[in-house]
C-alpha cells in the first residue's frame, strides 16, 4: 500500500514539474576567404556566425546524418529560434528537433547578426549581397565549415523559406527533407516588391542618412520602415482582438515601436530587405526531387493566398505536400511560421515519410 502511495506521489510530482527547456546552443564562426559576390564586389574576409545544439551523428562510412538546417528571415539571426514557441515545442526532451538525437546548425545569414553586415564599418560600401550569395554561403558553412554532404532536414521561414527553394533547385541530393514556411517559390514582384521598395527608399531618402555614411542612425525613415514592417508581419484578427480599442492600439505603438528600433541599424535593414531583388525560382522547380512540406498561412500580408501563385507551382513540385494553415485567433499572419504548435504534426508526418 506504503509503495503505491510513493508511486502516486511521485507521478504528481513528475506532472508539476515544469518541462525542460532546450539547452542554450554554442556560438561560432566560419571565414570564407577570397568571397566574391554576384554584384562582382568582394570581401577578403566573409564571417558567417552560427549557433549549433546537440552532436552531430555519424553512419558506418563516417558520414553526418542527424544534421538539421534551419534558416531565418529578414532581419533575424540564428537564435530567433530559441524563442519559446519554437525552441519549446520542437528542440526541448522529446520534441521532434530533440538536440539529444539532432544535430541543430542556425546560421546568422550574411548582412545579419553576427555574420558580415555593413554595419561593421563598411557602411554603404559593404558588397550589395542577394540570395543567391546568402544561399552559396550557407552552403559552405554546411559542407566545407561543417563537413555535412546531406541534411536530415532543411527547415525556412520567410526569407529561409525562399533559401530553402533555392538550395532544393541547386543541390537537389542536399537534403533529406525540405520544410519551408511562409513564401512563395516566384519573383518578388506586386504588393510584396513595393512594400519592401518603399520601405528601402524611406530609410535612404530620410537627410540623416547621408548616403549610409551617417554618424546618429536616420532616425524618421527607421521608424517608417519599421512601421510597414508591423503592418506586414501582422494580421488582422488577432490585432483586432488583443487592440479593440484606439488606446490599446496607441499603447501597442509607443511600447513596440521603441524595442523594435533598439540597436537597429538602417544600412543592415536596407541591405536585408534589397537582398531579395533577384529571387525568382520559378523556373526550377522540377529540379526539387526531395520530400518537401511547404507551409503557408491564410493571413499572410506578404504572401497572400488570393494571389493564385501556389497552384501552378504544385503542379511542377511533384514531391510536395502544401499545407494552408486557415486564419484563426491563435494564428500570426506572416509569422505563423514560427509558431511551431500549428504545424508540428505537419514535421512529424515529413520526416516520417522522407525516412523515419
Amino acid at each position: 500500500m506504503l509503495r503505491r502511495v510513493w508511486i502516486a506521489l511521485a507521478a504528481l510530482m513528475a506532472l508539476a514539474r515544469p518541462a525542460a527547456a532546450a539547452p542554450e546552443p554554442a556560438a561560432h564562426d566560419f571565414t570564407i576567404r577570397d568571397y566574391h559576390f554576384r554584384s562582382g564586389e568582394a570581401l577578403p574576409e566573409l564571417k558567417l556566425h552560427y549557433y549549433t545544439l546537440g552532436q552531430p551523428r555519424r553512419d558506418a562510412a563516417g558520414q553526418i546524418v542527424n544534421a538539421v538546417l534551419i534558416l531565418h528571415g529578414t532581419g533575424g539571426t540564428g537564435r530567433q529560434f530559441l524563442s519559446p514557441q519554437f525552441a519549446d515545442v520542437l528542440f526541448a526532451p522529446g520534441g521532434l528537433l530533440d538536440p539529444a538525437t539532432h544535430y541543430i546548425i542556425l546560421p546568422d545569414g550574411i548582412g545579419h547578426g553576427g555574420s558580415s553586415k555593413p554595419s561593421d564599418g563598411l557602411h554603404a560600401r559593404f558588397p550589395h549581397y542577394d540570395y543567391a550569395d546568402m544561399v552559396e554561403a550557407e552552403h559552405a558553412l554546411v559542407t566545407q565549415g561543417l563537413g555535412v554532404k546531406r541534411l536530415r532536414l532543411l527547415m525556412g521561414t520567410s526569407m529561409g523559406c525562399m533559401h530553402a527553394f533555392m538550395w532544393a533547385e541547386t543541390w537537389p541530393d542536399a537534403a533529406q527533407a525540405l520544410m519551408p514556411l511562409a513564401c512563395q517559390p516566384a519573383e518578388i514582384a506586386g504588393r510584396n516588391r513595393l512594400w519592401r521598395k518603399m520601405a528601402i527608399d524611406a530609410i535612404t531618402a530620410d537627410p540623416g542618412y547621408s548616403g549610409g555614411d551617417y554618424t546618429a542612425q536616420p532616425a524618421q525613415g527607421l521608424r517608417t520602415a519599421q512601421d510597414l514592417l508591423i503592418l506586414v508581419g501582422g494580421t488582422p484578427l488577432p490585432m483586432q482582438l488583443a487592440m479593440p480599442t484606439r488606446e490599446a492600439v496607441d499603447a501597442y505603438l509607443a511600447r513596440e515601436l521603441p524595442r523594435r528600433l533598439e540597436g537597429l541599424d538602417a544600412n543592415d535593414l536596407a541591405y536585408a530587405l534589397a537582398a531579395s531583388r533577384t529571387y525568382d525560382p520559378s523556373k526550377d522547380l522540377e529540379k526539387i526531387t526531395a520530400p518537401m512540406t511547404w507551409v503557408n498561412s491564410a493571413d499572410d500580408f506578404i504572401n497572400p493566398p488570393e494571389l493564385g501563385l501556389t497552384e501552378p507551382a504544385l503542379k511542377r513540385l511533384k514531391t510536395t505536400r502544401f499545407v494552408l494553415i486557415p486564419t484563426s485567433k491563435d494564428t500570426h499572419g506572416h509569422g505563423t511560421h514560427t509558431w511551431a504548435a500549428l504545424w508540428k504534426d505537419e514535421l512529424a508526418a515529413l520526416l516520417k515519410r522522407s525516412g523515419g
